[in-house]
Order: C-alpha cells, then structure tokens, then sequence
C-alpha cells in the first residue's frame, strides 16, 4: 500500500542535498577571481592593528553578493589569524529591517547572552564599545539587504558605526560591509557618505556563461554521485541560465534536473541525468528583475505609485483586477502624502507601466456573462524586488 514512497530517500543520485541550498557556502568561490581580488584590496588596511576598512557590495539578484562577502569573511578570519583577533557579524536587514533591530542583533552575534530589550541604542553602541575594547576584537560588520534597514530607519546607525571609534583610546576596532541590490552610495546622506567613502564600491555584474558553468559543475561535484552526470548536460544547464546570469537559477535547474532523474519511471535508462530531464523543468523563472531596474528608474513619480501598489499585490498573488490597483493605489498615495488621482489618470499610469513590459494585461469575462475586466500580471519580474526598488527611490524623488 505505501509503494509509492519506495522511491523516497533513493538516493541514486543525490548523495549531499545541502550542497544545492541557495545559502550552501563553497569552500571556494568560483567564476569571481577579479572580484575576490578587488574587494581585497579595499581591505588592506585592516592588516595593521589600528586599521579598519569598509565596502559596498551592489550587483543583481543572483550574482553571488552574500556568498562573495561570506567567503571573503571567512578567508580573512583565516588569514589573519594569530596576528588580528577577527570577528563576524553578518546581519540580513530583510529580516532586521529596523536600526534598532540591526544593532541587536551585531551584539547577539558577539554575546548571545546579551539582553535585546529594554536598552537604547545610545546604551546598544556602548556595549558594542565596550565588547570590542575589552576583547581586543576586530569587528566586521556586514550588513546584507541593507536597504530595507535604509528605508525604515535611514542611515544613523551607519554614521554611528563608522565614528565608533571617535573619543575613544585606540581606533580600528570596527570594518562596514554594505550589501545591496540597490546603488546604496546615491541615497545615504553627505556625512556618512563622506566617511564611507565613494571609491569602495565594488559593483558585481551579472555572471558570465562560463561563471555559470563553474558554479554548476563545482555544486555537481560536490553534490552528486559520481557518474551520474556529464560535462555536457552541466553546459546545457548553463546555457539555460546564461539569459539571466543568475547563478540562482542555474543552481534551481541542476536541482530540478536531479529531482526528475532520482524518480522518473524509466528503470531502462540508468540514474543519470539525461537531456530530457534539463529541458522537463518548464523555465518559466521570473527574468533578473536588478537587470532592467533603469524601466523603473525612467518612470515619473506618480506613475512609480502606481506601479508599487500594484507590486504590493502581486507578491502574493497571480493576478489582480484595475479595482483592486485603485483601492491599493489610495492606500500607497496617502502613505506617501500624494493626492490619488483620478480613474482616468490612473488607467493612463497603468498602460504606460504595460508599454514598457513591466506588466500584462488580460481582458475576461464577467462570470455571468455581464461585463469585462481587465486582470493585470507580472510574469516576467519578482514584484518584491521592484517594490524594494521603489520604496528606495520615491521618498528622493517626491521631495
């Protein structure tokens, strides 16, 4: 009776899973030697014992930022050992989108015991102090998605960590790592950004199709059974992707592909991921979203309200009516103190959002055959990330 579940915990082909999480780090960073090399060299400073350096990480979805600065961390600690006492605190804003929170959260990284409430974040920066002088500790920070901490609470707790040391005996007790989709470096204001710097910026393109096909094979080897694939079908896999250069979605597509060749039904063929297994995994993957960011750029500020109503939406659901988009886009207008304009406007500010692809529109039937509406999708982009984009730039823009 229970069968169908033979196949379950096969493994045929798959011998370590964890290797194909997004969040798995490689003990070596593949297809980013130059990139490696320049975020080095923005850290040479830190080499000395009163030395301390920073860096903005900005490149789009899928193009290895978190696991570039998780890996450089990880190496430094390594290198620097015996001679610098080097600690970590990576800190993802998504998910600590206050300063508040942000701060709580480096000081849990460094004492898991210390008490998250109760304290301001006066009395948060001088434990942090305190902790780094009295443990004779480096501290780097790195603060991934650090927009969405940009957005709720501006850049204070910034300026505090980068005069952390200012009036105190001794400096270089902490270095800044800023991650970001988002050209961070345009909307922090003229005192953080005169004491981060302009020229630590390390921007990350999109990978290349030979990025992609080391990342492939190095996740191949590292997860499957030996024989169980060929240099071939990892090309394949990486031509798949090179559109994007998303090593995201190349790592989706090995994993797709491995799913269906551990349970498909032909006993004939071997466990050995074929080409039919690459191509059954329907690539309908939303495009790179952080590549086309300059269409949302372009738009005027009363058509990016719109836009973000609408994104609101459609990251938790396919479709949505032009009623709903009204209702959201009264709710966007008056959180942003912007008069909504009217049926008409609105409609306008709809087809010019359509007009340059960001959107679909399909007209259907009334149920009841009463009437048409228009149902409008984003098949192509990830709403949450263009919602991030916009949450950025319309506070500068509606000024």
């Amino acid at each position: 009776m229970s069968g169908y579940l033979d196949r379950i915990g096969a493994g045929s082909i798959l011998a370590s899973p964890s290797v194909l999480d997004y969040d798995y780090l490689p003990e070596e960073l593949v297809g980013r030697d130059d990139i490696k090399q320049e975020l080095a060299s923005k850290f040479t400073a830190i080499a000395s014992p009163e030395g301390a350096s920073r860096a903005v990480i900005t490149g789009p979805v899928g193009s290895g930022k978190t696991v570039l600065a998780k890996t450089f961390c990880r190496d430094l600690v390594r290198h620097l050992a015996g001679k610098r006492n080097i600690q970590i605190a990576h800190v993802n804003c998504r998910n600590a989108s206050t300063s508040m929170r942000v701060a709580q959260r480096i000081l849990h990284q460094l004492d898991p015991g210390h008490p998250d409430r109760g304290l301001s974040m006066g009395e948060l920066l001088l434990s942090l102090r305190k902790m780094l002088r009295h443990s004779s500790t480096h501290l780097v920070v790195v603060l991934d998605e650090v927009d969405h901490m940009l957005r709720r609470s501006g850049d204070e707790l910034l300026y505090q960590l980068l005069r952390i040391d200012e009036d105190q005996q001794g400096t270089g007790t902490l270095s800044l790592i800023l991650i970001s989709q988002e050209q961070v470096l345009d909307v922090l204001e003229t005192a953080v950004l005169s004491k981060f710097g302009i020229t630590n910026h390390v921007r990350i393109p999109p990978y290349t199709l030979d990025g992609l096909k080391a990342i492939v094979r190095q996740r191949a080897e590292a997860a499957l059974v030996p024989g169980t694939w060929s240099d071939a079908i990892m090309t394949l896999l990486a031509e798949k992707a090179a559109p994007s250069g998303d090593a995201r979605m190349v790592i989706e597509l090995l994993s797709n592909a491995v799913e269906r060749c551990e349970y498909r039904q032909d006993e004939h063929s071997g466990r050995k991921i074929s080409i039919e297994d690459v191509h059954a995994f329907n690539n309908n993957l939303a495009l790179d979203t952080s590549a086309h960011l300059e269409q949302v750029d372009e738009l005027p500020p009363s058509v990016m309200l719109a836009l973000l109503a609408m994104c609101r939406r459609l990251k938790t659901q396919e479709t949505m009516t032009m009623g709903d988009v009204e209702g959201l886009y009264a709710v966007v207008c008056e959180e942003y103190e912007q008069k909504a304009k009217s049926h008409t406007t609105l409609w306008k500010y709809v087809k010019t959002i359509e007009g340059v692809g960001l959107i679909e529109s399909r007209v259907a039937t009334v149920p009841g055959g009463r009437g048409r509406t228009t149902h409008l999708s984003m098949p192509h982009y990830l709403p949450a990330d263009l919602a991030s984009r916009l949450e950025l730039l319309l506070p500068k823009r509606l000024r």
